[in-house]
């Protein structure tokens, strides 16, 4: 077996990387980081890190926006129509900002503090087709919202709801159509509007801040197994190097809805040209089902270039890896940043059979319930992608 897919290596940096917290934005994230440079250093890939401003969570920018919302209810409940439209529609446009891949402004009036991205280079110099492998290096607060019992539930109850289903349920929805109801309700002066308007933004703040309450995961699905995975690609790459193209190994923070690669995109894109640079994103890959995701976005839905699916697909074909089919996710991955800026692209990821990604955002999330043989595979597909690639890229 080569040493890129052994999976007891595999298992001890898993550990390594589990045995700390490392929310995002915190001094675990940053130790977490270093060690990402040093093992993609061991692999010869020599790293930086790049730090970068945090809000250090989704949650409270959003519940921000949330309780905008819950101040506009009550100023229409006072009779003050025209401030509480105002106020709403802040919110909700606020709230819709803030999901990638849009421009988070209302984050950048906020208190931030550092958070980190790797990036390590590797291949020719000179090479003019640049392939970013990417994953990311810190893990989830936790929060009920995300109990696994909710679609085992669901599977007892209403088994056919997966059998249908090819996204995941648009967590987002809620955080913006709180504060919308609430608009709309003080502009057509509805108090049926309102009510339920001020329900649903009392309950998004309060689901928020239970779960910047909450500790942090250890995030070995989410996303070490990613990280093992490129840092296996790393190997591969080191024992037979690429005669043509560059590779860029990027590990970012994440859990911010994406945050280190808005800052990725802003400070990089501009040196990569959409024609000369493909984006693989290695996220989730611990479940015992591979797949390449169809589409994402929170809001909007966003398909995957064809040419890149049927580039995963094949090889996937070509290696006898089955491929979970046909999911799309209506949370986000980083690879919704080159997807909206129109890269060739790809994600992959993996579920449990209940299409659902293992042990996600959960206490559970640990080394010992990954699923190894997926990550193997996982690194099989994406060498033979980055192989494939290096001598045939992809027809524009």
């Amino acid at each position: 077996m080569a040493d890129h897919l052994d999976a007891a290596w595999h298992r001890a940096l898993l550990h390594d990387l589990c045995s700390f917290p490392r929310g995002t934005a915190t001094e675990g994230e940053r130790r977490a980081a270093r060690w990402v440079a040093e093992r993609l250093a061991e692999e010869g890939a020599p790293a930086r890190l790049e730090e970068e401003p945090s809000n250090g969570g989704y949650w409270w920018p959003l519940g921000v926006a949330a309780g905008a919302g819950l101040v506009a209810a009550l100023a229409a409940r006072r009779g003050r129509r025209g401030l509480a439209t105002a106020l709403a529609g802040l919110a909700t446009a606020a709230a819709v900002d803030d999901l990638p891949p849009s421009g988070r402004r209302l984050r950048r009036v906020l208190p931030r503090r550092p958070a980190w991205n790797v990036v390590a280079e590797t291949g020719p110099a000179d090479a003019e087709r640049t392939i970013v492998l990417s994953a990311h290096h810190d893990s989830a607060n936790s929060g009920w919202i995300y109990s696994p019992a909710i679609p085992e539930t669901i599977d007892r109850v209403a088994p056919w709801v997966f059998d249908i289903a090819d996204t995941s349920p648009p967590l987002m929805a809620p955080v913006v159509g709180a504060p919308a109801l609430v608009a709309a309700g003080a502009v057509v002066g509805r108090g049926s509007l309102l009510r339920v308007g001020t329900v649903l933004c009392a309950g998004v703040a309060a689901a928020l801040a239970q779960i910047g309450a909450s500790e942090t995961v250890p995030g070995a699905n989410d996303n070490g197994t990613g990280v093992v995975v490129m840092l296996a690609l790393a190997r591969a790459l080191a024992e037979r190097p690429l005669e043509r193209t560059r590779v860029i190994f990027l590990s970012t923070s994440e859990e911010a809805t994406c945050e280190g690669m808005h800052h990725f995109a802003e400070r990089h894109f501009g040196e990569l040209p959409s024609d000369r640079t493909f984006f693989l994103c290695l996220d989730t890959l611990g479940a015992p089902n591979l797949l390449v995701l169809r589409g994402e976005g929170m809001l909007r839905m966003r398909e995957y270039p064809a040419e890149s699916l049927a580039l995963m697909d094949g090889l996937a074909e070509e290696l006898g890896i089955h491929l979970f089919p046909n999911l799309r996710l209506r949370n986000a991955t980083d690879a919704v940043y080159p997807l909206a800026a129109g890269y060739q692209c790809a994600a992959m990821c993996s579920c449990t059979d209940l299409k659902q990604p293992g042990n996600y955002h959960w206490p559970t999330d640990v080394p010992e319930n990954v699923d190894y043989g997926t990550v193997s595979d996982a690194i099989r597909l994406g060498e033979a992608a980055v192989r494939r690639l290096d001598s045939q890229w992809l027809a524009a």
